[in-house]
């Protein structure tokens, strides 16, 4: 299944490690040190034009990236949620 994380953008949902909330989980220093050591490989993806309020971190064979969404967390999950109930591609 695929999940839209904004801005007409989809993600394989398998490769999903976590959903999380910029704002408190950037609180923490292992957080922002993780984010700032994936923005130095290159590896984060901001897919908002406005202020992310939440990451996504995917994880594939190949690769690890962090894509920044202006969805909350909350609308990312119910996203997830409804399009297993349905079998659509949300």
């Amino acid at each position: 299944m695929y999940l839209n994380i904004g801005k007409d953008f989809f993600i394989n949902s398998g490769e999903i490690v976590g959903v999380f909330d910029l704002d408190k989980t950037t609180v923490y220093k292992v957080n922002r040190f993780y984010l700032s050591k994936m923005e130095k490989r290159g590896k984060i993806i901001s897919i908002t034009e406005n202020i992310p309020k939440s990451f996504v971190v995917c994880s594939s064979k190949e690769e690890s990236k962090v894509y920044l969404s202006g969805l909350l967390p909350s609308t990312i999950y119910k996203r997830s949620v409804n399009g297993q109930k349905t079998g659509e591609v949300n």
